[in-house]
């Protein structure tokens, strides 16, 4: 199988799998890599045509257009395999949207973590000012897909 990162090149870790690709710490679920290209191209073309127009509805405040863009985000994403029953056939549960740190990914997401951000032992992370203490979301948060 082919790794997830051939498809996501130097862009976020995949899994050793090829399963999940991370961001944010954030396991997000893959295509099926046995998608011919031509088929996976093919929905990856109407994926961003689903998402512009979620754009264009959000922008319009049209909400029926939302709904059916966001239906057509989410038929492109399934038949891509990002969604829905899970593409492999080991038996592995789907641990999409889950945090790399609590899956069985737990150990090669921290030595993929700790070889991406070297710090000094004795820094501690800054507070982002886009980001105070006490909020759930970051106002960046779009996690792939939405």
């Amino acid at each position: 199988m082919p790794a997830a990162s051939a498809r996501v090149p130097g862009r976020y870790p995949s899994t050793p799998d090829g399963r999940y690709f991370v961001v944010r710490g954030r396991l997000w679920r893959c295509a099926d890599p046995a998608l011919p290209e031509t088929r996976r191209a093919e929905l990856v073309a109407r994926l961003m045509s689903a998402r512009r127009a979620v754009g264009q509805a959000l922008r319009a405040a049209d909400p029926p257009a939302l709904a059916a863009a966001r239906a057509a985000v989410d038929l492109a994403k399934r038949a891509l395999g990002e969604r829905g029953p899970v593409w492999w056939t080991d038996g592995a549960p789907d641990l999409n949207r889950r945090l790399a740190v609590n899956s069985p990914y737990a150990g090669w997401w921290a030595a993929i973590a700790a070889a991406a951000e070297p710090r000094p032992a004795n820094t501690v992370p800054r507070k982002s000012r886009n980001n105070p203490p006490g909020n759930k979301e970051s106002p960046h948060a779009h996690p792939p897909g939405t």
